[in-house]
C-alpha cells in the first residue's frame, strides 16, 4: 500500500509520541508498504486553525494516517468525501491536558469536530481510547497498539537489580522527559525540598529548549535546593549516556499532570527501575502502586516525598519494587504484536 503519515513538525522531534511515529514508519516499510511522511509546520493553535482552509490532503495514497497532534490544521481538509480512508493516530488529546476551563472547552469543541471527520483510529492506550470515546462515542473501527518499549536492550539480571538497590548513599532519582510543565518536574523538586538533606540526588535528562521559560524556573528552583540535594540538568543525552543514567539510578520519577501512555515508565522498568507517575492519564496501565512503583495525584508533592523517603530508608522495599518492575517489563506486549495489529487494521481499512 501507499500510506501517508501526516505529522506536525519534524519526525526527529524528541518525545515518546514522535518515537512511536518513527518506529511505525520503519515497521510499515519493513512490511513492504510505501510510506510518505507529510509534515505541517509548527504553529500556534489559533494560527493552525486559521490556516487549515489552505491545507489539502496529498494525492496518490491508499490511506492516510494523521497524528492527532496536527488536528487543528486538518479541519477543512478532512471534510467528506475523502479521497481515501483517514486514520488518526491518537497519542493523547489536547483537551485531556490541564488547561483553564474555558480553553479546554474550546479544545474539546475543535477535537470533537476533528475526530468526527475520521474513518478509523489507532490508539496507543486504553486510556486514550476511552478519552476519544467520551468525546465522540465509538465512531468507526479502531485498533489498540501499545507503543514500542524496546528502545534499549539492557539485559539486566535480577541479581544486578537487587545489588544496586542495596548500595549505600543517597537515593538516586532519575527524571526523564522534556522539561515542560506537563511532565511535573517542579512537583518533584517540591517533594525533594521537604526531605532531609543528603537523602536523595536527582538527575534530570530531557530538553531544556521545549519551554525555555519553564526550564529556567525549574533550574532556579533546583539551585535553591543545593544544600539539601544535588540536582543535575543534563539536557538531551545520546543513547549510550542515557543508558548509563538508567543503569545507575534507583528510581524513575516523572509525575506528569497527564500521560497518554508514558513509554518512559517501561523504558525505566527495563533497567529494573520502579516508576513513580500520577493517577492522571495512562500511567496506571503500566504502574501498579506498591508493586512496581507508585501512583500519586498530580501536584501531590507531599505523598511523593513520603514514597521517596520510604525507598531511601527501606532498601528491601526498593529491591522488591525494582524486581517487580523488571518483571513488568518482560511481560509487556512486544512492539511486533502492535505492528501486526496495525498492519491488519490498515489492510482492512484500505479494502
Amino acid at each position: 500500500m501507499k500510506i501517508g503519515l501526516l505529522i506536525c513538525g519534524s519526525l526527529d522531534t524528541i518525545s515518546g509520541g514522535y518515537y512511536y511515529d518513527r518506529r511505525l514508519v520503519a515497521s510499515l516499510q519493513e512490511q513492504g508498504h510505501q510510506v510518505q511522511v507529510i509534515s505541517t509546520p509548527w504553529r500556534t493553535y489559533l494560527s493552525a486553525l486559521l490556516g487549515s482552509r489552505s491545507f489539502r490532503l496529498p494525492p496518490g495514497l491508499d490511506l492516510l494516517i494523521q497524528d492527532e497532534l496536527a488536528h487543528p490544521a486538518l479541519l477543512a481538509a478532512n471534510r467528506p468525501p475523502h479521497p481515501y480512508p483517514l486514520i488518526s493516530l491518537v497519542h493523547h488529546l489536547r483537551s485531556s491536558e490541564t488547561h483553564p476551563k474555558w480553553l479546554n472547552f474550546c479544545y474539546r469543541l475543535v477535537e470533537q469536530s476533528y475526530l468526527r471527520s475520521l474513518d478509523g483510529f489507532i490508539f496507543n492506550s486504553m486510556t486514550t481510547q476511552k478519552a476519544v470515546q467520551a468525546l465522540v462515542g465509538e465512531r468507526g473501527p479502531s485498533v489498540l497498539a501499545y507503543p514500542p518499549t524496546d528502545h534499549f536492550s539492557p539485559n539486566f539480571s535480577r541479581s544486578a537489580v537487587a545489588k544496586r538497590a542495596s548500595q549505600p548513599g543517597p537515593l538516586r532519582i532519575l527524571f526523564l522527559g522534556n522539561v515542560i510543565p506537563r511532565k511535573g518536574l517542579q512537583t518533584l523538586l517540591f517533594a525533594i525540598s521537604g526531605l532531609p538533606a543528603g537523602l536523595v540526588c536527582l538527575e534530570v535528562v530531557g530538553s531544556l529548549a521545549a519551554d525555555p521559560g519553564y526550564a529556567r524556573r525549574a533550574q532556579a528552583q533546583a539551585a535553591g535546593l543545593s544544600r539539601r540535594a544535588a540536582v543535575t540538568f543534563h539536557g538531551i543525552l545520546e543513547n549510550g549516556s542515557l543508558q548509563e543514567k538508567l543503569a545507575q539510578a534507583h528510581v524513575l520519577v516523572v509525575p506528569s499532570s497527564y500521560e497518554g501512555f508514558g513509554i518512559v515508565y517501561l523504558e525505566g522498568m527495563a533497567f529494573g527501575l520502579p516508576a513513580i507517575g500520577t493517577t492522571a492519564g495512562a500511567a496506571s496501565e503500566v504502574i501498579t502502586s506498591a508493586e512496581n512503583g507508585y501512583l500519586v495525584s498530580p501536584s501531590d508533592a507531599v505523598t511523593l516525598a513520603r514514597h521517596l523517603m520510604a525507598l531511601q530508608i527501606d532498601r528491601k522495599l526498593l529491591a522488591q519494587l525494582s524486581l517487580h518492575a523488571l518483571e513488568s517489563y518482560t511481560r509487556w506486549q512486544p512492539w511486533r504484536q502492535s505492528v501486526a495489529g496495525i498492519n491488519q487494521f490498515l489492510s482492512t481499512m484500505a479494502g
